[in-house]
C-alpha cells in the first residue's frame, strides 16, 4: 500500500503540486467570504474544520486527477467557476446573491463532463433538466418572504440536492450496467449450454453413418436425410428463444427414427402426444432426457429395450414424461445431459417448472411440467 501509494506521488508530483495551489487559492477566498457550506459560527468548530479538511482534500485530488489527465485549459475553466463563486460570495454577501449557486451548480456539471464524459453524455437532458429546474426554484425563493437574510443553509440545501441527484443518477446507470451484465452473462451460459446437448450425438451418429457407408448399406441415405432435417434445426431454430412445441415435437421424431437406424436393433418406442394448446418452448429442452434414454438404456440393453414418451398440453402449460428401461451397472454417474437440463430450465423458467425422477433397479422415469403462461 506504502508503495503504491509512493509510486502515485513521484509519478504526479507535478500535478499534486499544481492542483494544491489552485485548492488554497480557492478556499482562501472561500474563507475570506464566510465559507462556502457552513459559515464558522452556525455550526461547532470540529464539524466546521472536518468539512473544510475534507472539501480541500476532495478538491485537492480532484484537481491533480484532471491536470493529470486534460488540458490545463479545461481544468482551468471549470475550477474558475468554483474560483468566481468564491469570488462573488466575497464581493457581494448579500442575501440575494444571485451568482454563488449557479457558478457551483456548473462548476460540478464541468468536473462531472471531465471525469465521466460517457455518463454526462447518456444522461445530459436529465441532468441539465434538474439542474436547470434546481437554479429556476433558486432564482423563484429568493424573492419570496422566506429568504432568510443568512443564506448559507439556503446554498447547502441546494448543493446537497443537486450533487445527490448527480449520485442516485450515477448509482442507478451502474445498477442498469450490472444489471445488463448479469442479464448477457446468463444469455451466454444458456447459449453454451445448448451447445452442449448435440456433440456427442452428432458425433457418434457420423461414426454410424461411416459404418453405413463402408457396408453400402441402403439405410445410409435415409439417415443422412434426417441428420441434415436435425442439423438444420438445431443450427437455426435451436438459436431461438422460444419455438413452437409441434415444430420440437417433429425434431423429437426424427430424433427418434435416426436413432432406429444408429442402434440398428429393436427397441419398442411408444410416443403418445395429446397438443390441443399450440404452446411455445424452449428449443432442444426435452430432447436431453430422450437422449439419455437411448445412451443409458438402449444402448446397454441386448434386448427388449423400450422407450415411453408422452407430451400433452393444458390451457397454461406442457406435461412431458419419460420411461425406458436400463441395465443398473451403465447408470453409474448423473452426466451432463441431465445437469445440463436442470440448469436450463432454472434460468429459463424459474418458478415454473417441475422436474420429477423416480428409479428401479431396472425402470428410470422422469416427469417435467412447464407453466407457459
Amino acid at each position: 500500500m506504502k508503495t503504491h501509494l509512493t509510486s502515485f506521488i513521484k509519478s504526479n508530483y507535478r500535478e499534486l503540486v499544481i492542483g494544491g495551489i489552485l485548492a488554497s487559492a480557492i478556499f482562501i477566498v472561500g474563507h475570506l467570504s464566510g465559507g462556502f457550506v457552513v459559515r464558522p459560527d452556525s455550526v461547532v468548530l470540529p464539524f466546521y474544520m472536518g468539512i473544510n479538511i475534507f472539501s480541500f482534500l476532495f478538491c485537492w485530488l480532484t484537481l491533480a486527477l484532471l491536470i493529470s489527465k486534460f488540458p490545463m485549459y479545461k481544468v482551468l475553466g471549470v475550477f474558475g467557476l468554483l474560483f468566481l463563486g468564491a469570488i462573488a460570495e466575497y464581493f457581494m454577501n448579500i442575501p440575494n446573491n444571485p451568482i454563488t449557486i449557479p457558478l457551483l451548480i456548473l462548476f460540478w456539471m464541468g468536473v462531472s463532463y471531465l471525469i465521466i464524459p460517457k455518463f454526462f453524455k447518456k444522461y445530459q437532458i436529465a441532468i441539465i433538466f434538474t439542474y436547470g429546474a434546481v437554479i429556476t426554484y433558486f432564482f423563484m425563493f429568493r424573492r419570496t418572504s422566506n429568504y432568510v437574510e443568512d443564506h448559507h443553509p439556503v446554498v447547502t440545501t441546494f448543493l446537497v440536492v443537486s450533487i445527490s441527484m448527480m449520485i442516485v443518477l450515477w448509482a442507478y446507470d451502474r445498477w442498469k450496467w450490472l444489471t445488463n451484465l448479469r442479464a448477457d452473462k446468463a444469455k451466454a451460459e444458456l447459449m453454451l449450454l445448448k451447445n452442449q446437448v448435440n456433440p456427442h450425438f452428432f458425433f457418434n451418429t457420423l461414426n454410424n453413418l461411416y459404418g453405413l457407408a463402408v457396408e453400402k448399406s441402403e439405410k445410409a441415405p435415409a439417415m443422412i436425410l434426417k441428420l441434415s432435417d436435425i442439423m438444420r434445426y438445431t443450427i437455426y431454430d435451436g438459436n431461438a428463444d422460444y419455438v413452437y412445441l409441434k415444430d420440437e415435437i417433429a425434431y423429437i421424431e426424427d430424433y427418434i427414427e435416426l436413432n432406429k437406424i444408429r442402434y440398428q436393433k429393436k427397441v419398442e418406442i411408444t410416443f403418445i402426444k395429446d397438443i390441443p394448446y399450440s404452446h411455445k418452448i424452449a428449443p432442444i429442452l426435452i430432447v436431453i432426457p430422450l437422449e439419455n434414454a437411448f445412451k443409458h438404456g438402449v444402448e446397454s440393453l441386448m434386448e427388449n429395450a423400450f422407450i415411453k414418451i408422452e407430451i400433452t398440453t393444458t390451457n397454461s402449460g406442457i406435461f412431458f414424461r419419460i420411461k425406458n428401461n436400463y441395465e443398473f451397472k451403465e447408470l453409474k454417474s448423473k452426466g451432463i445431459g441431465l445437469e445440463n437440463l436442470q440448469k436450463r430450465l432454472a434460468m429459463i423458467y424459474p418458478n415454473k417448472h417441475k422436474l420429477e425422477i423416480t428409479k428401479t433397479e431396472d425402470i428410470y422415469e422422469l416427469s417435467l411440467s412447464i407453466k407457459t403462461t
